[in-house]
């Protein structure tokens, strides 16, 4: 594990609890679903050694930081008022730089076109940026998937209690088996696409030959102890404000399009690339006024800065140092 120690820092109402390290310009990396500040590990020691302070939260709901309980607590609104209240407590008067993977990546694309004042650039791992379209997200996957009898897992996440019941059983099995699935180390069809509406994200999941390449015994133990800690509430909750986001982002006056510089890194196996149709990079770049780099890692899935810790940290310190 890197040499970082945690601070609590208190903002928009919660108080997070934050992996920090380094000194110099400030660097916030956003962690996603099911994920911790941990997800970072590799990131914290190579950034701090490059020159930067950097800054990684549990985000609300996990690990050590707070967990309202209400589902809208976990809007975008909040969350990403959240990210510009630790770049604020950690780096006053001065613009940070955020990144995101997973959810996180929403978090940090949204986080740099709303607070254009804190943030001077951001970098997305895994999902591209795209603004609020012309049909929510969750009523275009339930035409495509729950209409034709088929599951989701972001539908699943919808009804409170089954959910969290399933992934808190065994939060060891939980990171393990849903980790593996979507992994570039999966073979092809180990997440099945067949699966009907009413099953559950872990049927048919199997279990991995442990170690991974990138994920240990120990990373396990780590990841469940966290989840053991925080239950599945809050990281399920930000699932349920599509509605609630879509309504938010559709309304607000701020430009759609990123005006800082930017930056994407994806896996050729990541499958949350395969839900976008086409080029992801001609898609993003309307939207993106200054993408300095769009790296698509062969043969990585979708836990990009786990699986490729190396590359990804070149990508990285490669991009920051010409901001």
């Amino acid at each position: 594990m890197s040499e970082q120690t945690f601070e609590f820092v208190k903002t928009n109402g919660v108080t997070l609890r934050v992996a920090t390290a380094g000194d110099g310009p400030l660097v916030v990396l956003v962690h996603g679903f099911p994920e911790s500040w941990y997800s970072w590990r590799h990131q914290i020691k190579a950034l701090s050694e490059a020159g930067y302070r950097v800054a990684a939260p549990d985000v609300r709901g996990y690990g050590e930081s707070e967990r309202p309980e209400p589902i809208e607590a976990y809007d975008l609104e909040s969350l990403t008022g959240d990210i510009a209240g630790v770049a604020e407590a950690l780096s006053p008067g001065e613009k940070a730089v955020v990144i995101g993977h997973d959810w996180g990546a929403p978090i940090a694309w949204n986080t740099a076109r709303l607070y254009t004042d804190r943030f001077r650039a951001v970098a997305g791992l895994s999902v591209p940026y795209t603004p609020m379209g012309d049909v929510m997200f969750l009523d275009m996957v339930h035409k495509v998937f729950t209409e034709r009898g088929l599951f989701f897992y972001q539908v699943y996440f919808q009804d409170v209690g089954p959910p969290e019941a399933e992934l808190e059983a065994d939060p060891a099995a939980t990171i393990r088996r849903f980790y593996y699935a979507i992994s570039g180390d999966a073979p092809d069809g180990t997440w099945p696409t067949d699966k009907k509406h009413g099953d559950t994200l872990l049927h048919r999941l199997p279990e991995p030959p442990m170690p991974l390449p990138w994920l240990s015994e120990e990373d396990v133990a780590y990841y469940d102890s966290q989840f053991r800690t925080s239950g599945f509430r809050g990281p399920l909750n930000r699932y349920r404000n599509h509605a609630r986001d879509y309504a938010f982002l559709k309304n607000h006056p701020s430009n759609p399009v990123i005006q800082q510089p930017s930056l994407f890194i994806g896996g050729t196996k990541d499958l949350v690339l395969k839900m976008f149709r086409g080029d992801v990079v001609a898609a993003m770049k309307p939207n993106l006024a200054d993408l300095r780099g769009c790296h698509l890692l062969e043969g990585c899935g979708h836990w990009t800065q786990q699986e490729r810790p190396e590359e990804v940290n070149h990508y990285l310190i490669d991009w920051l140092g010409g901001l």
